[in-house]
């Protein structure tokens, strides 16, 4: 029995080190294989390792919440309109040592009532002061300009104090309803030439997503308007409809993506719709983020020299409906409009059809590998036993040999090959090539 016992523990150890040394060598490929990219390298080769579909749940309560705020300040705080759409009369003048509240304090004087609004616009020797207010007559424009020279005596080009460095300016109601009529004529043609482009170019789910991402910016960048209270001029009417232009470009470079991955989807079982979605969504990050820096970069320039270096009303407010546009442009053509078209696809009968299609073959590939592994595991375990087995069969061999007192070491070793021990592979006799028939007549 001390001979087995040894012949086990020999066995199990050598089994427990060839075990060891497999686990190390799968350990150390499965390093050597297993792919280390940061976050930038995973950005930068668009490898699909963002979830943006399978999260969409979440983007959609983000734009959610967005849409609906910008609704409630649009009907909450409304818009600030400039003088061309309400009409009135705007007055402005080199600063100087005037203040805000100096200046307020002169017109009500001079003309009887309040101005609507006194702002600096500017910096350094450009700052200016600009009055708005409601329309006045020749008289009381007259009259305030008066007041505002005697007050402050603003220098002229020459440097010298002249009333006629005080300017004025008057839109009537009339014009102003005018301006306001033409831009909402231009915001509708707008939408509707794109909405003709998208529903010719794409099919029908892409051209209803493009179109609600167009509305959800639109939305989006009035409500932050209303909100911070900027003052909407025709200046931004234009950087609306050029922001609406850019959206709709970033949103047709991924479609463009999201449509090559998916031609033909149905015809194979590799990935599902959305996930062909993800991955374009992926692959156009990069591009996606590139244009949308550059386009910022001189935004944010002409923010600089309009408001800080010039003193440029339109500039600025040109500037500023750019950069939010440009903004949640961007992240709608991502994060809203791609979600929102899978969402419609998934809904089809023939999305649905192919995903079930994937996951049952994902099932049978998972089925399959597990049942693999698991004959792996029995047939392991079959040739532990069988090895301990054919270990005991020598051992009792060795020992009946000892204890036989009639019979020869070759009938020992006939009777013990004749019954192999259960689950052991057969013994077969062997020859000699000597022995071993020729097959030529003798």
């Amino acid at each position: 029995m001390s001979a087995k016992t040894a012949k086990t523990a020999k066995t199990a150890k050598t089994d427990d080190a060839m075990t060891s040394t497999a686990t190390e060598l799968t350990a150390s490929t499965a390093d050597a294989q297993a792919p280390h990219h940061g976050f930038l390298n995973r950005l930068y080769t668009g490898t699909g390792a963002f979830e943006v579909i399978g999260k969409r749940r979440l983007w959609y309560a983000v734009s959610g919440a967005m849409f609906i705020l910008s609704i409630a300040a649009i009907l909450i705080r409304g818009f600030t309109f400039g003088i061309d759409f309400e009409g009135g009369t705007t007055v402005s003048f080199p600063r100087g040592d005037a203040e805000v509240a100096q200046v307020q304090e002169v017109f009500a004087d001079s003309v009887g009532f309040a101005p609507e609004a006194v702002v600096e616009v500017g910096s350094g020797g450009s700052k200016t002061i600009q009055i708005r207010s409601q329309a006045l007559d020749t008289d009381q424009t007259a009259a305030l300009k008066a007041a505002l020279f005697d007050a402050f005596h603003p220098l002229d080009t020459e440097g010298e104090p002249s009333e006629s460095a005080i300017s004025d300016s008057a839109v009537s109601e009339t014009w102003g309803g005018q301006i306001t009529l033409k831009a909402a004529q231009a915001i509708v043609v707008f939408l509707v030439l794109v909405a003709l482009y998208i529903t010719v170019r794409y099919e029908r789910y892409m051209a209803l997503s493009a179109l609600a991402s167009l509305v959800f910016d639109l939305v989006v960048t009035a409500g932050v308007y209303a909100a911070v209270g900027f003052e909407v001029t025709p200046a931004t009417i234009i950087g609306w409809l050029t922001i609406l232009g850019f959206s709709i470009y970033d949103t047709v470079i991924v479609f463009d993506k999201v449509e090559e991955n998916t031609h033909g989807f149905q015809h194979t079982t590799r990935r599902t719709y959305a996930e062909q979605a993800n991955l374009a969504v992926n692959q156009t990050f990069m591009r996606s983020i590139n244009t949308s820096v550059i386009a910022v970069i001189p935004v944010v320039a002409l923010m600089v020299v309009a408001v800080w270096l010039l003193g440029v009303g339109m500039l600025k407010d040109l500037a500023l409906v750019q950069l939010v546009g440009i903004i949640v442009g961007t992240y709608s053509s991502i994060y809203f409009a791609t979600p929102l078209l899978v969402s419609m696809r998934e809904r089809t009968e023939l999305v649905r059809n192919h995903t079930r299609k994937v996951l049952k073959r994902r099932n049978r590939t998972a089925r399959a590998d597990t049942a693999e592994a698991g004959e792996t595991a029995e047939a392991g375990d079959t040739d532990e036993g069988t090895e301990e087995a054919a270990a005991d069969t020598a051992v009792t061999t060795a020992t009946e040999s000892a204890e036989a007192a009639g019979k020869t070491g070759a009938e020992t070793t006939v009777s013990t090959a004749a019954k192999p021990a259960p689950g052991a592979k057969p013994n077969r006799p062997t020859r000699s090539r000597q022995g071993r028939p020729s097959g030529k007549r003798r």
